[in-house]
């Protein structure tokens, strides 16, 4: 059973940092590209980053390069994503995403920015 269990979100000012964790299980998460998606309320769900299986490519939207960089120990079964000069922009439900027929989705952590 693919689980996918997020950690790290809260409540931060705009400029401040967070990072999320995700700890996988139920598959061999060496040979898998990880990804981070998030839901901004009334909005739909948005890629924000992708890791390669051995953490050598990334990718990101527009919207966070330069602040969120993606990284993963794969010896933890772990992917991260640290978040910095956040901006009430990046207010949402924070998943984390691995393949499979629909892809695999954690229950997700709330990051929320604001004054």
């Amino acid at each position: 059973q693919v689980q996918l269990v997020e950690s790290g979100g809260g409540l931060v000012q705009p400029g401040g940092s967070l990072r999320l964790s995700c700890v996988a299980s139920g598959f061999i998460f060496s040979s898998n590209a990880m990804s981070w998606h998030r839901q901004a309320p009334g909005k739909g769900r948005e890629l924000v980053a992708v890791i390669s299986s051995a953490g050598v490519s990334t990718n990101y939207a527009d919207s966070v390069k330069g602040r969120f960089t993606i990284s993963r120990d794969n010896g933890k079964n772990t992917v991260y994503l640290q978040m910095n000069n956040l901006n009430p922009e990046d207010t949402a439900v924070y998943y984390c995403v691995a393949p499979g027929p629909r892809n695999y989705w954690g229950q997700g952590t709330q990051v929320t920015v604001s004054s």
